[in-house]
């Protein structure tokens, strides 16, 4: 009975060794976008000479680094070695993937502090790297980043009206493994009004969601597409982010810390910014056109 006891115990160890080892660790995600695919789903008509020199797909790869307290995700270079000391800490330079903002943004990186559900992004602008702060939140802007705003531009079939959108939240009984981790699955349904070849018409977009409870905190790759838990993958037309694979290792406070070196930034000033650069570019754009049918 006694030898019965200890094994119960020792197992009971186990147990709890490997579920406080589940504390910290690091998750593998890859981003595939099928460019011609998505440019047409969000209404835009690409000519065939385009779509002849638009590649087939648009890789990228992004980790989550997490702790108890603390988590970073960020994109990450072939060449990078995450298991390397600083655990992926440090900005990765070279070329970096950004779609519309899928995927975490491209050069775009997030810090989570669980405890307050807080989360900040970190970008570069202008020379200058900005720490804004965000949130974990279900947002209707447009999958493709235009925020469902009608852009007027001739070669789109698809007029995105400037009214807000209907967001239906569907849960569903569907569950699968990612990463050896039980996820549920969660349908994102944008319903949008729109000039589709100059008729009203209602464009429903459905995103997927696959989240999971198991790791204790709240996550997802796009911060504005979230519902709850931690989320492992999301379906859209013409891509998808997954987690590909998962270790549990330690992950100091120092590998999840937001650059300390950055100036702050609300999301107000960064929409002013943001639209005093459009309008620099089509005024330059205005002029170079203007130079160019001038005549001597």
């Amino acid at each position: 009975m006694k030898k019965i006891f200890i094994a119960f115990l020792s197992v009971l160890a186990l147990a709890v060794n490997v579920q406080a080892q589940k504390k910290s660790g690091a998750i593998q995600f890859e981003s595939v976008i099928d460019p011609i695919a998505a440019a047409e789903a969000s209404g835009r008509q690409i000519s065939d000479e385009m779509k002849a020199r638009m590649p087939k797909s648009i890789k990228a790869n992004y980790e989550l680094l997490y702790n108890a307290s603390n988590a970073s995700f960020m994109p990450v270079t072939e060449t990078e070695d995450s298991n390397t000391g600083g655990g992926g800490g440090g900005r990765p330079g070279g070329m970096r993937f950004g779609f519309g903002g899928f995927g975490g943004g491209g050069n775009r990186e997030y810090y989570y502090t669980f405890a307050d559900q807080k989360v900040v992004e970190v970008f570069d602008m202008m020379d200058t790297t900005y720490v804004m702060p965000t949130k974990l939140t279900l947002s209707s802007i447009n999958q493709f980043g235009n925020g469902g705003r009608n852009n007027n531009q001739n070669n789109n079939a698809v007029q995105f009206l400037d009214v807000p959108p209907t967001v239906e939240i569907v849960k569903t009984d569907e569950t699968k493994k990612i990463v050896n981790l039980d996820c549920k699955k969660v349908i994102i349904r944008t319903t949008r009004k729109a000039k589709v070849l100059g008729m009203d018409k209602d464009v429903v977009d459905e995103t997927i969601l696959w989240y999971t409870n198991d790791l204790g905190f709240n996550f997802s790759p796009m911060p504005n597409l979230w519902t709850e838990g931690a989320v492992l993958a999301i379906e859209i037309k013409g891509g998808g982010t997954i987690a590909k694979s998962i270790e549990y290792r330690n992950v100091s406070n120092k590998d999840v810390a937001a650059p300390k070196k950055a100036t702050a930034i609300t999301p107000e000033q960064y929409q002013a910014k943001q639209a005093a650069m459009m309008a620099r570019f089509r005024n330059n754009n205005n002029n170079r056109q203007g130079a160019t049918g001038r005549v001597n």
